[in-house]
């Protein structure tokens, strides 16, 4: 590696100029997922590895990082397979994934003293409380990977410099729930989507501009909650923007209770009926997070 290869420079703009404050070598795991994407327009001169240059599921790939030789280094790969993860061979994929290669990473961060920059999930709760979720709610995770993220969380927390980014329902460049009812509208299906799962979007553009934004102002570290402004709202209702969105029938979502969708099947993760994160922390930073009804409209035009 050349001495300047992966390196990213900090800056603040001040009436048009640009001054330089740092200059520090940044490596990005999960390179080709939708927050690696997403990171690339924020870090372009940073060094990004995908499964083929490290597969976080095997730990000599992973012990084998040259970690010592980055200043700051963002996890953002995860086993996301929520329902996979109850079968066997998905439970140890998240283990391996999301609590083996964390563990590893965090040790090495604390090891050489680098930042590690890791992305969590509001799986970690039982979505059985009726207000926002704050930094410091105890984990309650209810299924496989809820279990294996919360682990992970738990070694980064270890770390003393590190930022544990904490999100809901994320959307992206690739799968996701919004591409999936727009092309279910395209194909004039009219699906039945759950009504009773409260939450916000969280928008990669924002998490990765929350990312940078935290290292920039050098932030205090620890755990920051990170989802778009915006009301409360259903998965469904957002099926249902999605549909009008689109110039479709937004009345074809029917909205079903999670109990009935997944009535009669076999192998389903349970999910948190209530997904709202509370934003003051990172808001008291200067970030603040454009609301998910306005990234939804730029994202479907």
């Amino acid at each position: 590696m050349g001495p300047y290869q992966g390196r990213y420079r900090s800056f603040l703009r001040l009436k048009g100029t640009v001054t330089y404050l740092t200059e520090q070598r940044v490596l990005v795991l999960g390179a080709n997922g939708q927050l690696g994407k997403a990171l690339r327009a924020e870090f372009p001169l940073a060094v990004f590895y995908g499964r083929e240059e490290c597969d976080l599921a095997s730990i000599d790939e992973v012990q084998a990082l040259p970690i010592d030789q980055f200043d700051v280094v963002i996890n953002a790969a995860a086993y996301t397979a929520v329902d996979a993860a109850e079968t066997s061979e998905g439970a140890a994929l998240a283990e391996a994934v999301n609590t083996k290669a964390v563990e590893i990473l965090s040790a090495a961060a604390t090891e050489h003293g680098v930042l590690l920059v890791h992305v969590s999930t509001d799986y970690v709760f039982d979505g059985t409380q009726q207000t926002p979720y704050v930094e410091t709610n105890e984990f309650n995770p209810l299924g496989v990977y809820a279990k294996t993220k919360a682990q992970g969380d738990l070694a980064v927390m270890t770390i003393p410099r590190h930022y544990l980014l904490r999100t809901s329902w994320v959307i992206g460049y690739g799968n996701n729930f919004v591409r999936t009812m727009a092309s279910l509208a395209q194909r004039g299906i009219k699906p039945s989507v759950v009504n009773d799962q409260i939450g916000r979007l969280t928008f990669t553009k924002d998490l990765a501009a929350a990312i940078r934004h935290l290292i920039e102002s050098k932030s205090p570290y620890g755990t920051y909650n990170l989802c778009n402004e915006g009301p409360a709202t259903s998965w469904a209702d957002i099926a249902s923007q999605v549909y009008e969105l689109t110039g479709h029938n937004p009345a074809d979502v029917t909205g079903v209770s999670t109990a009935e969708y997944f009535a009669g099947k076999e192998g389903i993760a349970p999910r948190p009926l209530w997904s709202m994160l509370d934003l003051s922390k990172i808001e008291a930073t200067g970030f603040i997070p454009e609301s998910w009804e306005n990234r939804l409209k730029e994202y479907l035009a």
